[in-house]
């Protein structure tokens, strides 16, 4: 059963499903959206008591409910200076050293953080020799993304590719997952070194937006685009540990990376399956 699942994302038409899918999310149906929040809420086992708005019927469309805020101080943020924090809800993929340039992603595969960089050469060799985590977010969890330290945004990247599913299941069979699927880089310059946030697309997944730049995907065609931003002066986009800096519409993955010598450590009980909340404690800094 396992092969067909991985073996049908191969022929299904991956993007037209996921765009069809974006639109029905986004529209405001009445009852019918309501319904489907309602069903979806029972379906993941969701916690409404969590959200800002707890009620399913104040959602008028499907994204606005899956990109739902959370109560003031559901998610304390961890206040001490030499930790960073975790940047969403979700479970450890896998995290540890980045190894002569190759990221482990699961047993057998592993992938390459120029490839994953949109083969952005100059980004790569900041990371050489650093840390990463990779995060993925299931249905059930608070989709926006916060930031794990406080940085200064200096460029950003779109990259096309495929839209696989990211869940356990995928990351095991498909090669290069993360590096192959459309992707959303977005690097900080931060107190401990350059960092990238790396926001993944997969199957359903509508559309990428980040704080700054709103919906950045899907645009149309092939091509890598990039954008690069002011780090000083009055319009320079700096954002502090805990701030939001982007969501998704329906779920994926954030892949982090990190300089060399930035993170001494990783906190107790971070390691493959663990279950993260945003605003703990996710790292220990040099």
């Amino acid at each position: 059963m396992d092969k067909l699942k991985i073996a049908l994302q191969y022929l299904l038409p991956k993007h037209l499903l996921s765009r069809l899918v974006g639109k029905l999310a986004a529209a405001e149906l009445g009852l019918v959206t309501t319904s489907v929040i309602k069903w979806f809420i029972k379906q993941y086992k969701i916690d409404m008591s969590e959200a800002a708005q707890s009620n399913p019927e104040a959602y008028t469309s499907f994204n606005a409910f899956f990109t739902r805020a959370l109560k003031p101080g559901i998610r304390p943020l961890c206040q001490d200076d030499d930790y960073i924090v975790h940047p969403v809800d979700g479970a450890v993929s896998q995290c540890g050293p980045i190894r002569e340039g190759r990221i482990f992603q699961a047993k057998g595969h592993d992938y390459s953080a120029l490839a994953l960089l949109g083969d952005q050469s100059d980004d790569a060799k900041r990371f050489e020799g650093g840390d990463f985590a990779t995060i993925y977010l299931a249905p059930k969890d608070y989709h926006r993304i916060h930031m794990p330290v406080k940085g200064t945004l200096s460029k950003m990247t779109y990259v096309p590719g495929e839209l696989f599913s990211v869940n356990p299941l995928t990351a095991e069979n498909v090669p290069g997952l993360f590096a192959r699927n459309e992707r959303v880089v977005a690097i900080f310059e931060t107190e401990i070194g350059p960092m990238a946030m790396v926001l993944v697309g997969a199957t359903i997944v509508a559309s990428i937006e980040t704080v700054w730049a709103g919906t950045v995907t899907p645009p149309t065609g092939k091509k890598v685009f990039t954008w690069d931003y002011p780090t000083e002066g009055p319009d320079a986009l700096t954002l502090d540990k805990g701030d939001e800096m982007g969501r998704f519409k329906l779920g994926s993955t954030v892949v982090m990376l990190f300089a060399k010598d930035a993170i001494e450590d990783f906190a107790d009980g971070v390691e493959p399956k663990a279950v993260t909340r945003m605003g703990q404690a996710f790292a220990k800094i040099d």
